[in-house]
């Protein structure tokens, strides 16, 4: 992060980094929710703010900054802020075995402490600990306990609260418990727009305004906490996404598979080519359509089928299906990994792939062409959920996606409109 990109900051980023400050006007408030747009400029100006309140109001104390995985918080906050950190004159020391780091600024010294909220396991993580305050980014991707537990822990007296997150369905508990709850609960909520960061241009906010569709449209873009309705990807088209996939060899291939027994099985071989996969071909039974249930042998024998000749790197299969996985691994031909199976992570980056045309399917896919139509969220329900059915190639597809072509490098491979409780 240059210096250049803080020569000036928005009203609401200036909000946020003065909050705090004896002469500002929300000093008193007891927490901070910013959420909104992504890219809007809320994430580290807010942690920036977070340390600097820290040093303003404390000394030798212990805090805590929360993600939804401890990789994620050190990509989204931690590796970007410690430069702007140094650059502003404090000392920042990382003891990566602990997940902390000690920060000192002008003889001060206070302690940072990492932790991921990803389930509800979470919580005894954090149980224990005296904290002077607690910044949580992604905070609508934790689990209400994790949360809660955090919060129990800032018991010092001037301790705050600092959220972070973009927007999910209207009856998220977050949405429901702080935000529309902002005033009684003495909070100061910011929803950011992406025009409130600077430096962010004009081509770039197009461009993100183009990536996204649908209810991910509307919050992303929008920063609206709306539910999700209609198909799940209003962006698959198939005049731009089926095509006749190249000739040749492809520089990698890789199968993933739906498993079912009365519900249809549905695999896919993938082949890289430069930046983009292709769908090559694809396996689907239906036993309830065709009245023949299969083995896990039978399966295992249309897998080395549709495979043919190809050098498969890897199989990706449903997690849930583990007779199947025995069956792969026991015949030692494939190396088989379960797949990563968060539904709504997933969804999003099918939806990136294809707004980005990163996958793109062959002609012969009919039942994968069939079911992108077919797919759609159940508004029956008030959380964000598709309907369970029309859904087993959409399955092998997000397990690909997830899996293979999202993993993080030390892995497999490696919002905008005002609510009452608002201030701008």
């Amino acid at each position: 992060m240059s210096k250049q990109e803080f020569i000036a900051f928005s009203k609401k980023q200036l909000a946020v980094l003065s909050w705090w400050h004896k002469d500002s006007p929300f000093h008193n408030k007891d927490a901070l929710i910013c959420d909104g747009a992504v890219r809007s400029g809320k994430t580290l100006c807010m942690a920036i703010s977070f340390v600097a309140w820290s040093f303003y109001s404390f000394c030798d104390t212990s805090f805590a900054i929360c993600g939804k995985t401890v990789s994620s918080l050190k990509r989204n906050i931690i590796t970007p802020i410690i430069p702007v950190l140094e650059q502003l004159g404090f000392s920042c020391k990382t003891i990566l075995s602990r997940n902390e780091i000690i920060i000192s600024y002008s003889g001060r010294e206070n302690k940072f402490y990492l932790f991921g909220g990803k389930d509800e396991s979470s919580a005894a993580l954090i149980q224990g600990m005296t904290l002077g305050g607690v910044l949580l980014d992604e905070v609508a991707l934790m689990p209400r306990s994790f949360v809660e537990q955090t919060l129990a822990r800032c018991s010092l007296e001037k301790s705050k609260f600092w959220f972070n997150c973009n927007p999910e369905y209207p009856q998220h508990w977050f949405n429901v418990e702080w935000i529309k709850k902002a005033k009684s609960k003495n909070c100061l909520h910011i929803r950011f727009k992406m025009q409130d960061n600077p430096s962010l241009s004009k081509e770039m906010i197009e461009r993100y305004r183009n990536l996204y569709s649908g209810s991910f449209y509307e919050r992303f873009v929008e920063g609206k906490w709306v539910a999700a309705e209609g198909v799940v990807y209003p962006m698959f088209n198939e005049k731009t996404h089926v095509v006749i996939p190249p000739d040749g060899d492809f520089e990698k291939y890789i199968i993933s598979c739906d498993y079912g027994t009365v519900n249809p099985s549905s695999f896919g071989l993938w082949g890289k080519k430069e930046d983009k996969w292709y769908r090559i071909r694809e396996y689907y039974h239906d036993s309830r359509k065709l009245g023949i249930q299969k083995t896990d042998e039978e399966h295992y024998t249309s897998l080395n089928e549709l495979a043919g000749n190809c050098k498969i790197d890897n199989v990706i299969v449903d997690p849930s299906a583990a007779s199947f996985i025995q069956c792969i691994r026991r015949h030692k031909k494939f190396k088989v990994i379960p797949a990563k199976n968060n539904v709504i992570d997933g969804i999003r980056m099918v939806s990136d792939a294809l707004k980005e045309r990163k996958i793109l399917f062959s002609p012969t896919c009919v039942d994968t062409i069939r079911e992108f139509s077919l797919y759609r969220w159940d508004d029956s329900i008030v959380r964000d959920a598709p309907c369970k059915e029309n859904d087993h190639a959409m399955d092998d597809i997000r397990y690909f996606i997830t899996t293979a072509l999202n993993a993080p490098e030390n892995d497999f491979f490696a919002i905008a409109t005002l609510r009452e409780n608002s201030i701008f």
